[in-house]
């Protein structure tokens, strides 16, 4: 038993994590990134070749549309990269689900990329961008030089198509941690946000999401390099926060990996942590009912999403 798991069971009725709904479909359709962020838990970047094949992507339609799901919510790397991203959307929007894209902003500069920012506009598409800070000096020192630049740029483009300032467009942007500590109120510091970015830029954006370092990835390895990994885990199982439990993600929600395996959350999706444990599951073998109704995998690195505020894909759990 998981030092989580233990946490947990005062609290829950079974002593276990179990799933209540799929409302959101999670589908990470590749590795590959422009960028090589020092936070990256998938270990995305340019020279990543993996990618979803269509017909895991058209299994996807199908589960949503069997599911009735909410909303399907693509990430990677980047997913703008994927050559099928356009055809992709299109049959999802088809068929009136709501999607959500996660950007670094950057990548809708690529040359491959071009026009894609007014297609997703076109489609209604709302877009949660990862910009770790509103200070240059530390979004470069995360993503390399040059990054804060291009995603100002971005956000310009996003502003003048009615991103961030349209209600049907939002634009929620995502901060995460430079280091080993936990995020700071998110609704202090959606305040700074938008206060450096719109009197230096004129940048707008709907909300700010904060979301903390997952003890795993390329971050681990950076903590365990500064000899600061036990530091950072105790830090987070220290504040455990048991009222966060009813709202984290991997509750309502499922991930899809870029090879149809099937994942509570993308945490353990880069933990190569399955649902199903020794016997995964792909998604032309899902079982809605069980599906439904299952026990979360957990591991140590749950403490992460319930440590302080929370932390999800959504952004903070608790006031």
């Amino acid at each position: 038993m998981n030092r989580f798991q233990t946490a947990i069971q005062p609290h829950t009725n079974s002593g276990l994590l179990q799933s209540r709904s799929l409302e959101t479909i999670q589908a990470n359709i590749g590795l590959r990134c422009n960028l090589q962020c020092q936070h990256c838990h998938v270990a995305a970047s340019p020279q990543r070749k993996e990618r979803m094949a269509w017909d895991t992507m058209a299994a996807i339609l199908d589960l949503a549309n069997t599911a009735k799901t909410r909303q399907v919510d693509l990430t990677g790397g980047a997913p703008e990269l994927h050559p099928h991203i356009r055809r992709f959307i299109s049959e999802l929007r088809g068929r009136d689900m709501a999607v959500q894209l996660r950007t670094n902003l950057s990548a809708l500069l690529e040359p491959e990329c071009a026009g894609l920012a007014e297609f997703l506009r076109d489609h209604a598409v709302q877009l949660v961008a990862s910009l770790p800070c509103y200070l240059k000096e530390n979004v470069d020192r995360q993503r390399g030089d040059g990054s804060y630049d291009q995603a100002v740029m971005a956000m310009k483009l996003l502003n003048n198509l009615g991103y961030g300032t349209s209600p049907a467009l939002a634009l929620n942007l995502v901060y995460n941690p430079g280091g080993p500590s936990l995020p700071p109120n998110q609704r202090l510091l959606e305040s700074d946000y938008r206060r450096a970015l719109e009197q230096r830029f004129g940048l707008r954006f709907t909300s700010l999401l904060t979301i903390a370092n997952m003890p795993i990835g390329r971050f681990l390895a950076d903590l365990r390099r500064e000899g600061q990994a036990h530091q950072y885990q105790t830090l987070l199982e220290e504040a455990f926060n048991p009222t966060t439990l009813d709202e984290v993600m991997c509750r309502n929600q499922l991930s899809i990996g870029w090879d149809g395996l099937l994942y509570d959350c993308d945490f353990n999706l880069a933990l190569e942590m399955p649902i199903g444990g020794p016997t995964p599951v792909r998604i032309q073998e899902i079982d809605l009912e069980k599906l439904a109704h299952r026990t979360i995998l957990t591991g140590n690195h749950c403490f992460g999403c319930t440590a302080g505020q929370g932390s999800s894909c959504g952004g903070a759990l608790a006031a």
